[in-house]
């Protein structure tokens, strides 16, 4: 271990493993530690002996609820927009070949007491009845604006900067109700909270038609997928990427203490009484405590059902995001369900989540909206944990440092901050302009 690296990443989380890969690929030699015996760290995966130990401090889990190893139970879990970013990261790093995929079923929309499809196309807007019908007209006319613009051709814009004109200008342009921007906001631009009304509608717009042509894509019910045996499949394909590079990954090493010299740099990290030297380090909140600032917490439940989340037209795998405002609070709540149809849970069984951001110190109480949602489940399992963000200048230190995970059950923001990253270590911008279709043999 006593040899120089140009980046020690600290921490096999799926940001973590992504940056590592990236960095290996670039021709970075890259040494990855991690201080427990298991890959993902926040975002790893548990089978439910597991699961046990960690939520009940018990490690016989009823017998009734099948075989321990048929559970892979993600700790984060988030689906993937299947033209986003993060696939196109997966493409552009070829580690598509170690991972299936398979589509999501279902997106669904919590409004006015109950659950909608979310309508992605101006024909699916026509006969959903989230809207009356006078109501549809609009929507589909601001559907087909939104299909056709295009940033670089002005005759598509009809007049209209929308790097000036806000979000709720362009939604009264159509003469939107409130109801309708709320589900183009919140389940198909996937902003999680009210704040984009008052910004710039091109990121809008520009999230709108990410999630239309990722819905076009596989002609499903949702423009997601998600890998078969779940995440914790991630961060174990870009360690082998970065083995197949040169990097190097190490698990179980206790300590992990980060070394600087008199100037406050960075200047390696030592375990277990060995140095390893190197130029820059990249880690989650936990490895630099004295780095970061707590900037909230995250309330969660965990389920297994027998049956799939009611009113969602027995989806296996679906997303019913609830707007904040549908119950009245100040940011969206997440439901995920996933099933043994991706591996996830033995035949006939369910995963489902319920997240937010925690807004108050009783999550039994604030997740009852959507844990309700849920129907009758076999075991729920309650949590919270505390998100950090750096408030470190890693232009003076080198230590290039994540951002905890949100309560979002995509995947969107986790790879801005990646990308974010990748610029800041690396002085340039990741080029994602891939072929997309190289990750689809695998989706079926």
């Amino acid at each position: 271990m006593d040899e120089e690296y140009d980046v020690i990443v600290l921490g096999t989380g799926l940001k973590e493993c992504i940056l590592s890969g990236l960095l290996s690929v670039d021709g970075l030699k890259v040494l990855h530690m991690d201080r427990n015996d298991y890959y993902g760290g926040e975002a790893t995966s548990l089978n439910l002996t597991q699961l046990w130990k960690k939520f009940r401090n018990s490690d016989k889990p009823p017998a009734h609820l099948g075989s321990s190893r048929d559970y892979n139970v993600d700790m984060v879990p988030k689906f993937m927009m299947a033209n986003g970013t993060l696939v196109r990261v997966l493409i552009h790093t070829d580690v598509t070949k170690y991972l299936y995929f398979k589509a999501v079923d279902g997106s669904y929309v919590f409004s006015k007491g109950k659950v909608h499809k979310v309508p992605a196309t101006d024909m699916e807007a026509l006969k959903t009845p989230l809207m009356g019908m006078f109501e549809k007209r609009r929507a589909r006319k601001c559907f087909i604006y939104v299909q056709d613009y295009d940033e670089n051709d002005p005759k598509t814009h009809e007049g209209m900067d929308l790097t000036r004109v806000t979000t709720r200008e362009l939604m009264a342009k159509y003469g939107l109700d409130d109801n309708t921007i709320d589900f183009i906001g919140h389940a198909m631009a996937l902003h999680r909270d009210d704040r984009y009304l008052n910004e710039p509608a091109l990121d809008t717009v520009k999230r709108m038609k990410l999630y239309a042509e990722s819905f076009a894509r596989f002609q499903g019910g949702s423009p997601y997928i998600y890998p078969l045996y779940g995440l914790g499949e991630l961060p174990q394909a870009f360690a082998r990427l970065s083995a197949v590079y040169g990097g190097t990954y190490m698990l179980n090493k206790q300590e992990c203490k980060v070394e600087f010299n008199d100037e406050g740099q960075v200047i390696g990290v030592t375990s277990e009484g060995e140095t390893a030297k190197c130029k820059k380090v990249v880690c989650d909140p936990s490895y630099l405590p004295s780095k970061v600032r707590k900037i909230g917490k995250v309330a969660r439940a965990i389920c297994i059902m027998s049956h799939p989340i009611p009113n969602t037209n027995d989806s296996h795998s679906v997303q019913v995001i609830i707007p904040q405002k549908q119950l009245g609070r100040n940011s969206d709540m997440y439901l995920f369900c996933c099933s043994y149809t991706h591996n996830v849970a033995p035949k006939g069984k369910f995963i489902a989540f319920v997240s937010a951001e925690a807004e108050t110190d009783q999550p039994e109480i604030e997740l009852k909206p959507g844990v309700d949602l849920l129907g009758p489940v076999d075991e729920i399992f309650y949590d919270t944990y505390s998100r950090y963000e750096p408030v470190n200048e890693p232009s003076l230190d080198n230590c290039f440092i994540s951002t905890s995970y949100d309560a979002t059950t995509h995947f969107e923001s986790t790879v801005m901050d990646v990308l974010n990253m990748y610029t800041m270590i690396t002085g340039k911008v990741l080029d994602l302009g891939v072929d997309l279709s190289a990750a689809s043999a695998a989706e079926e």
